[in-house]
């Protein structure tokens, strides 16, 4: 299926996100936009994301399922383009010799640190499939040095002492994207699962509704990709984004 995939190379953008948004009716299926640096990339929620010119790997790819050999996806299932992300990453740093886990919903850390953020917005068709995602991704590769404001950031240079090259680092994604999106979406799931920061560990959070700091145990999502959390006195939670704040 890589065989299809198209790369765009851009200098300066505000955000590849919005680039692809920008060009959705001229760009192909499995056509990623990169970016040397973004005036103003776009994280979780609005967060900003922020990444020094040319040292880290920031691009925006586009997925139309149920062209080219992609699977259809119910929006009900729209996790799995998530899920299907999450561990292209992950197993993209795995091959480079880090241990990456996988922060619900789809970040990737190194240990406590982020090395990776995504946002993934989902385009539905009135059939109630996705018509299309735009999967935007921003990887921490070269940039050692970080604003002060970010809390807890790492990259692939800060942990190896090795510098990359980032157009590699974005090939070597995306075969692994294609190939995953082959695979079996219940195996991939249980990847998933099986890479979830802190899953089956007791840790401590927050609750944001209330503001309550509690212990719980990560033990796993359900189909509408909510966080089961066992609670102090051995009930489950149900989380959504947001809803919960990882002590780190």
């Amino acid at each position: 299926m890589n065989e299809g995939v198209k790369t765009i190379w851009l200098d300066t953008v505000d955000s590849t996100q919005e680039e692809v948004r920008r060009r959705i009716g001229e760009l192909g299926n499995l056509t990623a936009v990169a970016a040397l640096f973004q005036t103003a990339g776009k994280g979780q929620r609005g967060n900003k994301w922020s990444s020094g010119r040319g040292e880290n790997l920031t691009f925006s790819l586009l997925l139309r399922p149920g062209r080219d050999g992609v699977r259809r996806i119910p929006a009900k299932e729209q996790f799995y383009i998530s899920i299907v992300s999450s561990l292209a990453v992950k197993e993209l740093l795995d091959s480079y010799g880090l241990r990456p886990t996988i922060k619900w919903p789809n970040d990737i850390y190194i240990g406590n640190k982020k090395i990776c953020g995504m946002l993934i917005e989902n385009i539905l068709s009135t059939e109630g499939m996705v018509d299309a995602s735009i999967i935007g991704i921003g990887i921490n590769v070269n940039q050692t040095d970080f604003p002060p404001q970010l809390m807890n950031p790492v990259s692939m240079a800060k942990v190896t002492h090795t510098e990359y090259d980032i157009k590699d680092v974005l090939k070597a994604f995306l075969e692994r994207f294609c190939s995953l999106l082959d695979e079996d979406p219940e195996a991939l799931r249980q990847r998933y699962l099986d890479s979830l920061f802190r899953f089956g560990i007791k840790a401590d959070y927050t609750d944001t509704k209330t503001g309550e700091t509690f212990t719980g145990t990560i033990k796993g999502i359900d189909g509408e990709a909510l966080l089961y959390v066992e609670m102090p006195d051995g009930s489950l939670r149900k989380f959504a984004f947001k809803e919960i704040s990882y002590i780190l």
